[in-house]
């Protein structure tokens, strides 16, 4: 049986690879239907752009402007509003916090105390895991994503994936977070649920062969874009959500003249995540 999951595994790797650069979200998987086949792309000099990104968090998304991927949380969203996104031809993302808990969702007591660690800096309520206990991570994380697939949602936006590189109160390598963070892509992949790379981008060439496509935030204003270019070169989509509390529509304007040439598709947000968004020309 684990032979056979390893190779259910691996041919999903291969089909979402062999659809990149066709449909939204650059790939030819469509929901609720087997991936179509198409002819692989010819090589071009640049990556090939997808279309407009939406992350929204707060108020109901109305799936009316120009984005066509919207990003939305697990739990706030329901069933219906993925079917009306798909209705309108949008693609969703469902979000799951991955590296740390919120005590406000619905599963936070299943959490064992051993595996909760420090607060997270500036995000009250929210504490960081200890990723490397898999074990008793799996049974939440499975729900979540099983939900996720059961809800419609296309493919998941995992936050909090460079545990690693904070102070979680974890004695956390580089290494714990490649397994986890390979763990958790193939068990979306597992429920035919394409997966994101979120951020950690000293990480991403290992990991650009094992997700589909990659969200980051603030990689613009903060210098870091490029990390992402080996998902650009391999015609991964890079979604990238910059903030008004630090870009603003001018600096915003030259990001987008810097980095659209390079395959990136940046967005321009409240922090707020409401339903604003300023998008590149």
């Amino acid at each position: 049986m684990i032979l056979i999951s390893i190779l259910r595994s691996s041919m999903y790797t291969l089909i979402a690879g062999l659809f990149m650069s066709s449909g939204i979200f650059g790939f030819g998987f469509t929901h609720g239907h087997a991936p179509i086949i198409r002819s692989r792309p010819s090589p071009t000099p640049a990556p090939v752009l997808t279309p407009a990104f939406q992350i929204q968090f707060s108020g109901t998304p109305s799936f009316d402007d120009r984005a066509s991927i919207y990003d939305l949380d697990l739990y706030d969203t329901a069933q219906a509003d993925v079917q009306k996104a798909h209705a309108r031809g949008k693609k969703v993302l469902c979000y799951i916090n991955a590296g740390a808990v919120e005590d406000w969702r619905p599963d936070a007591s299943q959490f064992p105390p051993s595996v909760v660690g420090n607060a997270y800096a500036g995000w009250a309520g929210e504490h960081w895991l200890d990723i490397r206990a898999i074990d008793r991570l799996a049974p939440i994380m499975s729900a979540r994503i099983q939900l996720c697939a059961d809800k419609g949602f296309d493919g998941i936006d995992f936050d909090n994936m460079n545990s690693f590189e904070n102070n979680t109160g974890f004695p956390l390598q580089a290494s714990d977070q490649i397994t986890y963070n390979t763990w958790l892509a193939s068990l979306a992949h597992a429920k035919h649920v394409l997966v994101g790379l979120k951020n950690d981008p000293s990480q991403a060439n290992t990991l650009v062969g094992v997700f589909d496509f990659a969200i980051v935030e603030s990689c613009a204003a903060e210098g870091w874009c490029t990390d992402f270019s080996p998902f650009t070169a391999a015609h991964k989509p890079v979604y990238a959500i910059e903030y008004t509390d630090v870009t603003s529509a001018a600096a915003f304007k030259t990001y987008c003249k810097r980095y659209t040439a390079q395959g990136y598709n940046l967005v321009l947000k409240h922090q707020s995540l409401d339903a604003w968004a300023q998008w590149c020309q």
